[in-house]
C-alpha cells in the first residue's frame, strides 16, 4: 500500500500558474507510474498527466499538452504537476495516483492505479 497526500491546490486566475505536489509514503518500491486525474462537478474523472517512476517518461492528455509539466524527485517520494497559463476549465479536484502494475497502454486509464491521495481543489478565475 501507498499513501499519497496531495498540496498545492488553490485559486488562481485565469493565465496563472500553480505547482501541484504528490507525496508518497508505505511501499514506494513498488511504484511504477504516478497518474494525475482531476474531477469537475458533475463530471466523470478525467486523466491529466502521468509520470514513469523509473525512466521519468511523460504522457499528457491532449487538454494540457503544452501547459502541464509533471515531474517527480524520488529521493523526496513525490511528484509535481506544473500547470501553467490555466483557464477556467481546469478548475477541478486534482488527485494523484500510483500504479504498481500500471501496462503503458493503460496509463490514462483510472483503474489502472490502485492508491489515490484525498486530492486537493484548483479554482481558475476569469
Amino acid at each position: 500500500q501507498v499513501q499519497l497526500v496531495e498540496s498545492g491546490g488553490g485559486l488562481v486566475q485565469a493565465g496563472g500558474s500553480l505547482r501541484l505536489s504528490c507525496g508518497a509514503s508505505g511501499r514506494t518500491f513498488s511504484i511504477r507510474a504516478m497518474g494525475w486525474f482531476r474531477q469537475a462537478p458533475g463530471k466523470e474523472r478525467e486523466f491529466v498527466a502521468t509520470v514513469m517512476w523509473s525512466s521519468g517518461s511523460t504522457y499528457y492528455a491532449d487538454s494540457v499538452k503544452g501547459r502541464f509539466t509533471v515531474s517527480r524527485d524520488k529521493a523526496k517520494n513525490t511528484v509535481y504537476l506544473q500547470m501553467n497559463s490555466l483557464k477556467p476549465e481546469d478548475t477541478a479536484v486534482y488527485y494523484c495516483a500510483a500504479g504498481m502494475d500500471t501496462l503503458y497502454n493503460l496509463i490514462t486509464r483510472a483503474n489502472a492505479y490502485r492508491d489515490w491521495g484525498q486530492g486537493t481543489q484548483v479554482t481558475v478565475s476569469s
